[in-house]
C-alpha cells in the first residue's frame, strides 16, 4: 500500500466512496457473493481502465489487513488534512455553519462512529489538531462510519484553544463537552453559529482547550458509571446544540 492510499472495507463504505469520488477508488475487490451486488461499480471501472478483481477470501483479508471487510475492499487516494482558511472560516460565520472540533480523539473507532453521527445530522466539519494523540482517518475509521466519512470534511490545525478564541471572535459560541463541572444545559437558542468540542477519551478536554470555550456542559447521568463513551456522548450532544440552534 502506497504512503498516499488507504482501503475502505465494506459495502456501504465503499458505495458512499463510489458515489462521491468515483475517480479516487484506484483498486476494487471483493469477493462472489458481493460481486452480485457491483456491477454498476465494476463497469464504471473497466471504462477507466481500473483494476477490480474477484479474490478468495484469504487475498480479500490480506489487503483489507482485517478480516471485518464486508466482503470488498476498496483502495483510494486517501484524504489530505488541511487548515481552513479566514476566508472558508468567513463563509462558516455567514452561514451558522455548525462545526464539531474535536479535542485529541485517539480511538480509530470512536472517531469513525462520531462521523457517521455527524453526517447522520448533517455536520459537515470536523476540526482535530496536530497532535500525536488524535486519531486521524484511517482504515478504521472509515470501516466504523459505514460510509459517513464520505460526508465529513476533517480539517487538522495546530492549536485547538487558539481556534476555539479565533471562532468565538467572530462570533461562534463555543461549547466543550466536560465529564463533570459544567452546566447540564447546553444552551438556550441562538442566532449565532455554535461549535461543539468533545475531550479525549481518558483525560477529556485539555485545560487550555476547556478554558477557552465559551460555557461548558456535563450529560446529567444516574452517577452509577462515570461518563458515556465519547462517540455515544457526541450523539446526544449533537442533537441537544445543534437542535437549539436551529430553534
Amino acid at each position: 500500500m502506497k504512503r498516499n492510499e488507504l482501503v475502505v472495507c465494506g459495502l456501504p463504505g465503499v458505495r458512499a466512496r463510489f458515489q462521491k469520488e468515483p475517480l479516487s477508488v484506484l483498486r476494487l475487490f471483493f469477493d462472489e457473493e458481493t460481486s452480485r451486488k457491483i456491477g454498476p461499480m465494476c463497469k464504471a471501472l473497466a471504462a477507466a481502465r481500473k483494476v477490480y478483481r474477484c479474490v478468495p477470501p484469504s487475498e480479500l483479508e490480506a489487503i483489507a489487513g482485517t478480516i471485518h471487510h464486508g466482503g470488498i475492499v476498496a483502495v483510494v487516494t486517501a484524504p489530505v488534512l488541511r487548515a481552513p482558511l479566514q476566508a472558508e472560516v468567513r463563509r462558516w460565520v455567514e452561514a451558522r455553519t455548525p462545526l464539531l472540533l474535536l479535542d485529541r480523539i485517539g480511538n480509530a473507532h470512536n472517531l469513525g462512529a462520531i462521523a457517521r453521527t455527524a453526517a447522520f445530522f448533517g455536520i459537515e466539519n470536523l476540526i482535530v489538531p496536530v497532535s500525536p494523540e488524535a486519531a486521524l482517518p484511517s482504515e478504521a475509521a472509515y470501516r466504523v462510519s459505514e460510509g459517513g466519512m464520505e460526508y465529513v470534511t476533517i480539517w487538522r490545525v495546530g492549536m485547538l484553544a487558539a481556534f476555539i478564541k479565533d471562532l468565538k471572535s467572530d462570533g461562534y459560541i463555543v461549547i466543550g463537552a466536560a465529564t463533570r463541572g459544567g452546566r447540564p444545559d447546553a444552551a438556550p437558542p441562538s442566532t449565532a453559529p455554535m461549535a461543539l468540542v468533545l475531550g479525549n477519551e481518558e483525560s477529556g478536554m485539555a485545560p487550555d482547550v476547556a478554558a477557552a470555550c465559551s460555557r461548558l456542559v456535563t450529560l446529567p447521568g444516574t452517577g452509577k458509571v462515570e461518563s458515556l463513551n465519547v462517540s455515544v456522548a457526541s450523539a446526544v450532544l449533537m442533537w441537544e446544540v445543534f437542535r437549539r440552534q436551529r430553534a
